[in-house]
């Protein structure tokens, strides 16, 4: 997380609205290995915990359960050229959006590893633009089993929600107007909308 306040916000929609688009992030947890990270599709229920799958054979996957983790989720970043502001006496930055979340984890049943896969599946079929959306009711009931039994399933409780928003917020409008126009110019259409949407 930003040192600084002005990049920081509680904003829970803008959380969930993240991690829906994102739909991926990372999994961190120092285990007795050593630090580990997962990649990790992630889906955030309205009760507020994080729901991810990983493979059997994943180093983080006999060591998650019970365990204290971080999850992070990235939006949209990118260079800020200090050429872009009218003060000359100005250094070239980075913006982005970054959430970490931290909590206790546990390990999934069947059942409810079941209904996450169900979940995410339609989460992200949704986006898909052509075509029947695909179910795991279409698989062959012994194929799905096989393959459920490959990987684990494991909910993380947030307890801790911390965002980064560093959106230019510390600058003035007018050169924040000029940032957003320099971040189109590179094709950075969708930090420059959040920049236009979500500053002050």
């Amino acid at each position: 997380m930003h040192p600084n306040p002005a990049f920081r916000t509680d904003d829970r929609t803008l959380f969930a609205a993240l991690i829906a688009e994102a739909g991926f992030g990372m999994v961190f947890l120092t285990t007795p290995d050593g630090p580990h990270v997962a990649h990790v599709p992630l889906l955030l229920t309205e009760a507020g915990t994080l729901r991810f799958h990983l493979a059997l054979g994943n180093a983080l996957t006999r060591h998650l359960d019970r365990a204290r983790a971080l999850a992070v989720v990235n939006g949209p970043d990118g260079y800020i050229s200090a050429r872009w502001y009218s003060d000359p006496d100005q250094v070239p930055t980075w913006n982005y959006l970054a959430l970490e979340m931290e909590g206790p984890v546990r390990r999934m049943d069947r059942d409810s590893l079941h209904a996450l896969l169900e979940d995410v599946s339609a989460h992200h079929e949704a986006r898909v633009a052509e075509g029947t959306r695909w179910t795991m009711g279409k698989m062959a009931p012994v194929k799905r089993d096989q393959m459920m039994d490959m990987i684990v399933g494991f909910e993380l409780t947030v307890e801790a929600w911390r965002p980064t928003v560093k959106l230019s917020q510390n600058k003035p409008a007018k050169e924040r107007a000029r940032l957003i126009d320099g971040l189109k110019a590179e094709g950075k259409h969708a930090l420059a909308a959040l920049m236009e949407r979500l500053a002050p």
